[in-house]
């Protein structure tokens, strides 16, 4: 209990983090703000205080949950602070956006996802507003390429999470129906692949899908900081997360793979 008490008060914060950091929040967004980060800490708290899982995958199998929170916890903090630091600039603030800066630009070029981004944007921003997402962008796409690479090690190097000891699929992947029909093995594989692809083209689909729909649609306001940060963190985290996922499900699928062949082999031996 204490365990999920502690995750649902992280998973708060996380929510909060953008309105506790920004100046000037106006009553009504603090108020939704202060809503949502309780409604999801109460559901964090009920997922993992159960004994049956329900909806949050890979419970038992850290770290791949924690690494995940951590990665859009830093940035949603980096990029609150970056925009705290258009109005309160300190040296920390001035610090993350040269880095920003730096990244955003050697990120922007052409057909590369920071560029799509930038060109999201209309054509009658200001400059200063187009310096910002490019600085955000630069910074958020370059903490999911180190989470994504983090995570690769952990699976190809440290052997997750065999080196947790026995992997529980159904508590691992409650929403993975293993008596839906046909292998397992095939259907696992299958669920890899396409997360993987989804996770390398969403970060270029989302652009376009928006830019898209603008002339149909009410374009979303960047230049409100809050809009800013959770679209940005939702742009560069998504994609990998899908990926994680999709590793994630393919490690599980080569468990599995191995654990057949073992057994035939034993089978085979004693039938020898």
């Amino acid at each position: 209990m204490t365990g999920a008490a502690t995750r649902g008060l992280l998973v708060a914060l996380l929510i909060a983090t953008p309105a506790l950091l920004l100046p000037g929040a106006d009553a009504e967004s603090s108020q939704i703000t202060v809503l949502l980060a309780c409604i999801a800490a109460i559901l964090t708290f009920m997922e993992y205080n159960s004994r049956q899982p329900s909806i949050v995958e890979f419970r038992d199998a850290p770290p791949f949950n924690r690494l995940r929170f951590i990665s859009l916890l830093f940035t949603i903090l980096v990029l609150s602070l970056i925009a705290r630091g258009q109005v309160a600039p300190t040296l920390l603030t001035g610090a993350l956006t040269s880095l920003g800066t730096i990244l955003g630009n050697a990120l922007d070029f052409p057909y590369s996802p920071v560029r799509l981004v930038v060109l999201m944007m209309p054509s009658d921003a200001p400059y200063e507003a187009v310096n910002l997402i490019r600085t955000a962008a630069g910074l958020a796409y370059l903490v999911s390429l180190i989470a994504l690479t983090t995570f690769v090690v952990l699976v190809r190097v440290m052997g997750w999470p065999a080196r947790q000891g026995a992997f529980n699929v159904w508590v691992n992947l409650p929403l993975f129906d293993p008596t839906a029909g046909g292998d397992v093995l095939f259907r696992l594989q299958r669920d890899a692949r396409i997360n993987i692809a989804l996770g390398f083209l969403l970060p270029f689909i989302i652009p376009a899908v928006v830019k898209a729909t603008a002339d149909l649609l009410d374009p979303i306001s960047l230049s409100n900081p809050q809009t800013m940060i959770w679209t940005i963190s939702a742009w560069a985290f998504l994609p990998a997360s899908m990926i994680m996922r999709g590793i994630a499900m393919g490690r599980v699928a080569e468990m599995i793979h191995d654990k057949r062949r073992r057994a035939y082999a034993e089978a085979h031996m004693q039938a020898a």
